[in-house]
């Protein structure tokens, strides 16, 4: 039985895709992980449809949770045209959601071809990007895009241009082999661009 929504820490999560575009160092999924401490099978049978997913959460009681947080074993942007349906339908339906939050790399308008930065008003009210590093060497050699340097970029116009648009906008770091002056330096970076840092902490293999 795939998992397509999961409960965490208080808030529930929910998982629409294995997709990425990066290969992050620190990542589960490069020793054959098909779960995490949040879930024991992340590993999608396949990519549920937007109907699926819906009916998936229209079972849940969404006053329980502190968060809606669209984040599992992939980057859930690459669903986000569904990710809009299901959070549009659920209020349509008279669901009342927790604060929608999204984790991600920030690549998502170059995932989707567009800047889909305007849709998020309205829909997030909190996005978490991956920084992973205060410059871009750094970040593309623990990120690893699959698009390279181009990835630093784009995470960072990302970054800029949500901030107009959704209310809280959090950067993070994995403290894993981070100086003081590293953390210094990627908070000096998220703040430049309307964002906060979170420093996570690395969770071993």
């Amino acid at each position: 039985m795939m998992t397509i929504s999961y409960e965490y820490e208080g808030s529930l999560y929910v998982n629409l895709t294995n997709k990425c575009d990066c290969a992050c160092v620190f990542c589960l999924r490069h020793n054959g992980h098909k779960g995490s401490i949040y879930a024991d099978d992340l590993w999608l049978e396949h990519e549920p449809s937007r109907e699926e997913a819906l009916e998936d959460l229209l079972k849940r009681d969404m006053s329980q949770y502190k968060n809606l947080v669209f984040c599992g074993f992939g980057e859930p942007m690459f669903r986000w045209d569904d990710d809009a349906w299901l959070i549009d339908t659920l209020k349509e339906r008279g669901v009342k959601l927790p604060p929608v939050r999204f984790n991600t790399n920030g690549h998502a308008n170059r995932i989707l071809g567009r800047d889909i930065t305007p849709e998020l008003q309205g829909r997030v009210d909190i996005i978490s990007i991956s920084l992973n590093g205060a410059d871009e060497a750094e970040y593309t050699a623990v990120t690893q895009p699959s698009t390279g340097a181009l990835g630093w970029a784009d995470m960072l116009d990302f970054t800029r241009k949500s901030a107009q648009y959704v209310p809280s906008v959090v950067m993070t770091i994995v403290d894993k082999d981070k100086t003081p002056e590293d953390i210094d330096r990627a908070r000096a970076l998220a703040e430049s661009l309307g964002a906060t840092l979170r420093v996570r902490e690395y969770i071993p293999d």
